[in-house]
């Protein structure tokens, strides 16, 4: 039986956004998942291990790293490129004794070997590996950045470097219907194939343009 060490006591997520006068910048096509119900859904569908690492992309305010901190023992490495929301996560991080390391930085520049390697063992290629990656990702990063990540899959390097790593990331309606479209299909484009010779993709799971803060202009 394995017991999860659930968080103490604490703000709930838009608590904290109002202690610490958070708002989401247009700038960097920020837009929060903060209903604990559906970011603990997310983490469902991730089926992450309970002895694994996880990246998780974009932090911010901490609403998706509750989730998996209550939801598994793993080891979570936050990557947050706003400052804004550093004293917040530290705030969860102290609570979950050593658990949570925060890392401020920009994700497109991520230091995958400097940051992984002291607490990610690589496994065989033929094996799931111990990382898993989850992401709210913003808007305007979130193809380059799986485009980056596909060229590190072709030649086992950055967050692959240690297996066979998960991915549980939101896109926009339209781009993960591209992403997961089968051949024949009228979204069936050149990410498409590029995506599925690599992986095995699928949507998992519809969110409305309401549930995030502040509602963004796409679906």
């Amino acid at each position: 039986m394995v017991v999860v060490k659930r968080l103490p006591p604490l703000p709930t997520v838009s608590d904290i956004i109002r202690l610490y006068g958070l708002s989401a910048q247009q700038k960097l096509s920020q837009n929060f998942l903060l209903d604990l119900n559906l970011t603990n859904k997310i983490v469902r569908y991730a089926d992450i291990a309970q002895s694994s690492c996880v990246c998780e992309v974009g932090s911010g305010p901490g609403a998706i790293t509750r989730s998996i901190l209550n939801a598994t023992n793993a080891k979570v490495l936050a990557i947050e490129k706003d400052r804004r929301f550093l004293p917040s996560l530290e705030l969860l991080s102290d609570a979950t004794n050593g658990r949570l390391q925060v890392c401020h930085g920009d994700i497109l520049d991520f230091d995958w070997p400097g940051s992984c390697d002291n607490i990610v063992t690589p496994k065989p290629w033929d094996s799931t590996g111990d990382l898993s990656i989850i992401g709210n990702l913003p808007f305007s990063v979130s193809i380059p950045l799986l485009l980056k990540w596909l060229r590190y899959l072709t030649i086992r390097e950055g967050p692959f470097k240690y297996g066979r790593t998960t991915m549980t990331l939101t896109f926009q309606k339209e781009v993960a219907e591209r992403i997961t479209a089968p051949p024949g299909h009228t979204q069936r484009s050149r990410l498409s194939i590029m995506v599925q010779s690599l992986c095995t993709a699928k949507q998992c799971l519809t969110l409305h343009s309401s549930t995030f803060v502040p509602r963004p202009k796409v679906r």
